[in-house]
C-alpha cells in the first residue's frame, strides 16, 4: 500500500475519484500475496500491482466499473480453472481473491 500512497494523494489533490483493489486471500500458487494493492483513478491512471501483470487489465476494468457505478464493491476472484482468468493470463495454477472498492475520503 505504501508505494501507491503518493499517487493516491496526487489524484485526490486533483479532485479525482479512486478505487482500490486489494488481494485479500490466495489459494495455491499466486503472483502476489495478500495485502498487495492497486489504485485506479477515475481517468484510468494505475498505481501498484495485484498480480504482477497477469490479471491487471481485468482488475483495472473492474475498478473503473465500480467508479462508474456499474459494479458493486466486493470480492472478485480469478483462478486457474476460471475461463476469464485463463483468458487474461492467470496461469500460475492458483486462485487470487481481490476486494475492489471506491476510496471514501
Amino acid at each position: 500500500m505504501k508505494e501507491i500512497l503518493d499517487d493516491i494523494d496526487r489524484w485526490r489533490d486533483r479532485g479525482h475519484r479512486v478505487a482500490i483493489a486489494r488481494v485479500v486471500a490466495t489459494e495455491g500458487s499466486s503472483p502476489r500475496e495478500a495485502g498487495a494493492a492497486m489504485a485506479v483513478s477515475d481517468d484510468g491512471e494505475v498505481a501498484g500491482s495485484v498480480s504482477g501483470g497477469c490479471v491487471e487489465g481485468a482488475v483495472v476494468a473492474a475498478a473503473l466499473e465500480v467508479l462508474a457505478g456499474e459494479r458493486e464493491r466486493g470480492v472478485i476472484t480469478f483462478g486457474y480453472s476460471d475461463d476469464e482468468a485463463f483468458a487474461v493470463g492467470l496461469t500460475c495454477g492458483g486462485t487470487v481473491h481481490l476486494y475492489v472498492e471506491e476510496l471514501d475520503w
